[in-house]
């Protein structure tokens, strides 16, 4: 049997076709453009996930039998409002995670309805990725389109429904849109309420691994697979990882670079941050967990190397950052392409590079960028064992491996999208081809075990 992982990202859709022991058979990535039609607005068109899809499984299955595919799995970007109309057609583009417009939303949900109680409700307050602000804003703004909503979906459930014709939605993913009773797992009434929107309207939810259905037969005839090819609900991109990482049941805890950056910590049991600085969310293996995003990370190099200094040689960067300078850059540079979520949940924040001399070199730009990155992890860190654990990990990646835009892409293929069948080797892989990964969490550990002893 073979089994298809889709991974719907910000900027492309990765595919991954793996067999039973988990060997990767085969990958396919599809690009779509994304839009910033305003500044701090972030949009995508949810028909170009479907075409990516579209085109890119019978290529996925070039050389292989079709028949021999039993099952699909999707995850990727959380938060993004996909709001469908009673004939199930996209209302408007996609409002997406990283979208910062909903900051008036965002203040009335924290200080009117107030931040305990959204705690009480959702175990979260409200961020202005999280899709429930985005329902606000359309409800003021666009009142005619938020009139036309059936369907309030997330982009990955978006795809599910494309496969199978149900609305779908599963607890972790459904955890990010301030509309779910975390703890009970169940839509939240009196959130629904608060937005403007009834159940009716929601998508049903699932656990991560439950089956949702089958291929419709217009979706099987357009993919060339069978109708016999069992769709799972999927996980958010983050919960998906985890599961790839290992990183499941009580005390797991994975570190995660890509657009954004996050810290995972996996529970079996139900928990929430008492100062809502940390994510309180369902996870795909059945259980809890907390997360801490930033919403700019490895990102931030690759706007720096092509958008400012005009090139794509991301390696070829960092060859004057040599080991007497790690943990020694006199630049600074706070990562604020986007506004920030954790900890100090702000879209008007913005990115800056500080410290700069006569003297400073394009490299010193290169090292605060890459820096910043380790720094934002390490924020409950004590500020010492911050640096070290900073010098530590810049040191690493100049010795191993440097932290590439194809790197990132890997990180992203190989473990989020191949996590929703539930290929685990996938991980190990990971781990053997990139080091780097690995000695990260071990550095994580010992920072946060010195911190809690």
């Amino acid at each position: 049997m073979l089994f298809i992982g889709i991974d719907l990202g910000t900027s492309a859709c990765k595919l991954l076709l793996v067999g039973e022991d988990g060997t990767i058979q085969n990958e396919v990535t599809k690009e779509y453009p994304l839009s910033f039609p305003h500044p701090g607005w972030s949009e995508q068109r949810p028909e170009d996930w479907w075409d990516a899809v579209v085109t890119g499984v019978p290529e996925l299955l070039r050389g292989f039998d079709a028949n021999d595919v039993a099952g699909i799995g999707s995850g990727g970007q959380m938060h993004g409002l996909v709001a469908l109309d009673e004939h199930d057609h996209v209302i408007r583009p996609a409002i997406l995670w990283n979208d910062g417009r909903t900051f008036k939303e965002v203040d009335y949900l924290n200080n009117v309805v107030g931040k305990d109680r959204l705690s009480e409700l959702t175990a979260n307050i409200a961020f202005a990725g999280f899709t429930a602000p985005k329902l606000l804003w359309m409800r003021e703004n666009e009142p005619e389109n938020f009139e036309k909503i059936a369907k309030i979906m997330l982009p990955k459930d978006y795809l599910t429904y494309k496969l199978t014709g149900v609305h779908a939605c599963d607890y972790s993913d459904a955890s990010g849109m301030l509309l779910l009773d975390v703890q009970h797992k169940r839509w939240s009434q009196e959130m629904l309420e608060i937005c403007g929107v009834s159940e009716r309207q929601m998508p049903k939810l699932f656990e991560s691994f439950a089956v949702v259905g089958r291929l419709t037969k217009e979706a099987a005839q357009t993919l060339g697979l069978p109708e016999t090819v069992k769709v799972v609900a999927g996980a958010g991109d983050n919960a998906a990882a985890a599961v790839g990482t290992g990183t499941v049941g009580a005390g797991g805890c994975n570190l995660s670079l890509g657009t954004s950056g996050t810290i995972f910590i996996s529970s079996d049991k139900f928990g929430v941050d008492p100062n809502n600085a940390l994510h309180a969310f369902a996870h795909a293996d059945g259980g809890y967990h907390l997360m801490g995003c930033m919403l700019s990370a490895a990102s931030c190099n690759k706007w720096l190397c092509e958008e400012i200094l005009k090139t794509s040689d991301f390696a070829g960067e960092q060859k004057d950052i040599t080991d007497e300078k790690l943990g020694e850059n006199h630049v600074y540079f706070l990562p604020y392409l986007m506004g920030e979520r954790s900890p100090i949940n702000d879209t008007n924040a913005r990115g800056t590079f500080t410290g700069m001399t006569m003297d400073t070199s394009r490299a010193d730009l290169v090292q605060a960028v890459l820096a910043h990155e380790q720094r934002a992890d390490a924020r409950q860190l004590p500020l010492r064992r911050g640096r070290m654990l900073g010098k530590q990990i810049l040191r690493r990646h100049k010795a191993e491996h440097a932290v590439t835009q194809e790197f990132q892409a890997l990180v992203a293929e190989k473990v989020c999208a191949a996590v929703l069948v539930g290929i685990r080797a996938v991980a190990q892989r990971l781990f053997e081809q990139r080091r780097i990964f690995e000695m990260i969490l071990q550095l994580f550990f010992q920072g946060l075990h010195g911190f809690s002893s």
